[in-house]
């Protein structure tokens, strides 16, 4: 199950930045598990990573060599996480970044290593160092649609986002791929994302949009309240369009942005529109608040009902669980005469009860859909947020409870 048509775009390559897929077999003979990313000399890379404390070994070893070098590969595999494998799981995320940077002939730094998959089993290394010269030897720019099937789990479709926009006279190309499809809420960022651009952005700059871009994109998704292990969403620069570096100080810093920021907030709805199970693509608007944070602890706690995601499966307008969810999200003298709930553009919730107007067939309707709003107004401030999530079926329940078997 998946909510809308799910195609991939048309990518755009990013001049200096190529991808190789192959096989090690980790969990399924045949599959494509391992991708790279090379990256021209020159290339940039920032990102942000999982809070979650069991951080997996290739987080840790990724913030590690990020800090210390300039990347020059990214190094991806998918049916091991990696994660809660203690010292054994460092050693072997290390290994692995040695093997590539022998077979490219750049130092173990330059290389940024990602897993994911089954948390707690040990790294099949051998499996992923032998599939390295095939990886290798396929590196072309043209292979992202490949590559968002290589990094994908229990996705069911892979996800990706291009586009191209002017920059003062240059064309600039960003293209980017996600996985996730479940333990989502990031808490920083998906589960995995990579976007590249062939601008030539400052570091700090560079970094800014990936915390900020990040923040307002996969860091407002939900599937299941789960923050992974090795979430991780890297931004790489590679400055090969042909014009000037982009500062702070830019005029074509906002163009840059705000074309960077749909291609996030693509790719991040793309993982909801695919959650496990999801039947629903849901966005949960609040506005009104006094603060960022009560906005959104408002739209998490509605976002993470059991009761109101079972209700978003059965298309049931069984408006009552929102009531609640927001009642109990913890909004210190919350205005309940004031407040307003909405379904849709249909008014659910005025002056502390069911709105007058509001009518049974009308919410029906609603809930009918496969994509639905559920805003809230607070009434207390100017502050809104909106967090995206999906519904949770029978689908999701199965999905989980036979991920290993």
């Amino acid at each position: 199950m998946a909510v809308g048509p799910g195609t991939l775009p048309e990518f755009f390559p990013v001049a200096g930045v190529k991808l190789g897929i192959a096989s090690a077999g980790i969990k399924k003979p045949g599959r494509k598990d391992v991708v790279v990313f090379e990256l021209a000399p020159g290339s940039r890379v920032a990102g942000i990573f999982t809070r979650n404390q069991f951080c997996a070994a290739p987080v840790t070893v990724s913030r590690q060599h990020l800090a210390r070098t300039a990347p020059r590969y990214l190094l991806v595999n998918t049916g091991n996480a990696n994660a809660g494998t203690g010292e054994r799981g460092m050693k072997d995320a290390v290994a692995c970044c040695q093997a590539l940077a022998d077979n490219a002939g750049v130092s173990a730094d330059e290389v940024l290593p990602f897993s994911t998959g089954v948390i707690g089993e040990p790294l099949p290394v051998e499996k992923i160092v032998g599939a390295l010269p095939e990886a290798l030897a396929s590196t072309a720019e043209n292979r992202w649609a490949e590559a968002a099937s290589g990094i994908m789990t229990t996705d069911t479709r892979p996800k990706g986002a291009s586009c191209q926009v002017d920059l003062g006279g240059h064309t600039v190309t960003i293209s980017g791929i996600s996985k996730g499809a479940g333990m989502i809420r990031p808490n920083m960022a998906t589960m995995l994302g990579f976007i590249a651009t062939d601008a030539r952005i400052a570091p700090e700059v560079l970094q800014t949009l990936a915390s900020e871009l990040g923040e307002k994109s996969f860091n407002r998704i939900t599937i299941d309240g789960d923050t992974s292990t090795n979430d991780a969403c890297m931004l790489m620069a590679s400055g090969q369009y042909g014009g000037p570096e982009i500062t702070a100080g830019s005029p074509e810093l906002a163009t840059l942005r705000e074309a960077l920021q749909q291609v996030y907030l693509d790719l991040a709805h793309a993982i909801v529109r695919d959650g496990e199970g999801a039947t629903k693509f849901v966005t949960i608007d609040v506005s009104g608040a006094a603060s960022q944070q009560e906005a959104l602890d408002v739209a998490y706690t509605v976002a993470h009902s059991p009761l109101v995601k079972t209700a978003l499966f059965a298309s049931d307008p069984n408006w009552g669980r929102i009531l609640a969810a927001v009642g109990r999200a913890g909004v210190p003298d919350l205005d309940l005469n004031a407040l307003e709930i909405y379904l849709g553009d249909v008014c659910l919730v005025r002056q502390g009860g069911r709105a007058e107007d509001y009518s049974e067939e009308r919410g029906q309707a609603v809930m009918d859909q496969e994509e639905i709003t559920i805003a809230i107004d607070l009434k207390r401030g100017d502050i809104r947020e909106t967090v995206w999530t999906c519904d949770f079926s029978h689908d999701y329940v199965t999905i989980n409870a036979e991920y290993r078997t």
